[in-house]
């Protein structure tokens, strides 16, 4: 690109005709304070000193070009980032069940940091007291919507003439059984009255594999927030559970009940009417009471809703004597997840 330059004042004078209507030959200063012209025609004419420098301004040009490109990259970036930042929260990027504010999970520099995720996710799960017939039931549920939605075993609350929620801070809730599935092992509950709860961060249990670090938070034997850690040590255990109400309890109603793992039965017999789920099994203690709580993967996420404990042949004629030999057992939660329309809906199966 070219550019013209022209000094204040130049071609300045009466002529209507402009600068160039005069002859070649003719020699006059176009203006009276201009030198006269030389007598001889100069052997060379040197660069007039505004020409001289005509590559710096070029210079400073693309300079300027540069700095303007990498300013609007930095806009468009900035205005992408907050567009997608703006999605994300419009969204729900947390709300993985669309039931309210997800927890957040641990930060990434703490990942796999078993007091890191306690912190995190202990106000998510709490204890569930099931007043029954012939006794009561204790275990656990995990708090899948701030206005107090909980994921817990059916069998924990089968049978329940009321049912009881004590949370981490201490507070205690009547609860409503919203919906049952025998079938899946799985109730939904509702407490009454509550609000701005922590709702736990649904993960996936697709990609789950054998040897990942996982950690259990319940309510073995009554003791609230106890937090165990362990592996993923099988996936895909078949675990079959009874389906008729009056055997969900099993003996002694403190959150254990009958379940059949390896062709034998544990906590009392299954009866005729049963069902199979597919269970990931962990090493991480779990006792009775842990029923209904979470299992957790390294990174803060719901993997799993604990279900069921490995007991001795010793023990397994009461579950009051059972103990965690390093075999639990608990639900995805990708099959959680498919179930909570029908649990929402009230259905009672």
């Amino acid at each position: 690109m070219t550019e013209s330059f022209r000094r204040s004042g130049e071609y300045d004078y009466d002529d209507p005709q402009g600068p160039y209507s005069r002859s070649q030959g003719y020699s006059a200063p176009v203006n009276p304070e201009w030198p006269p012209p030389p007598a001889y025609e100069p052997a060379a004419t040197p660069p007039l000193p505004a020409a001289g420098p005509e590559p710096e301004p070029g210079r400073r040009r693309a300079r300027g070009s540069v700095a303007l490109l990498a300013a609007v990259a930095i806009v468009a970036a900035a205005v992408g980032g907050a567009t997608a930042y703006g999605f994300q929260e419009l969204a729900g990027k947390n709300d993985v069940t669309a039931t309210g504010t997800g927890t957040a999970v641990v930060p990434a520099g703490k990942k796999g940091n078993v007091a890191a995720i306690a912190a995190a996710v202990s106000p998510s799960v709490v204890e569930v007291n099931a007043t029954l017939d012939n006794g009561s039931s204790t275990g656990s549920g995990v708090v899948i919507s701030s206005t107090g939605e909980i994921v817990t075993n059916n069998h924990v609350i089968a049978g329940a003439r009321s049912v009881k929620v004590r949370t981490s801070d201490g507070h205690s809730y009547t609860a409503d059984v919203v919906g049952t599935d025998s079938s899946k092992d799985l109730a939904l509950i509702k407490l009454e009255g509550a609000s701005g709860l922590r709702a736990a961060s649904l993960g996936s249990s697709g990609g789950v594999q054998v040897g990942d670090s996982v950690v259990a938070i319940g309510s073995p034997e009554g003791l609230t927030g106890t937090v165990t850690s362990g592996i993923v040590s099988a996936l895909d255990r078949d675990v079959t559970v009874p389906t008729d109400e009056s055997q969900a309890q099993g003996q002694g109603g403190d959150g254990s009940w009958p379940f059949q793992f390896g062709g034998r039965n544990f906590n009392g017999d299954t009866g005729s009417s049963t069902t199979t789920y597919k269970a990931i099994q962990t090493d991480a203690s779990l006792n009775p009471g842990n029923s209904g709580g979470a299992l957790i993967d390294a990174a803060g996420n719901i993997i799993g809703i604990n279900s069921a404990m490995y007991s001795s042949s010793q023990q397994a004629s009461s579950s009051s004597d059972a103990g965690s030999i390093g075999l639990g057992f608990a639900i995805p939660i990708d099959t959680v997840k498919s179930d909570l329309a029908k649990l929402r809906s009230g259905g009672r199966n």
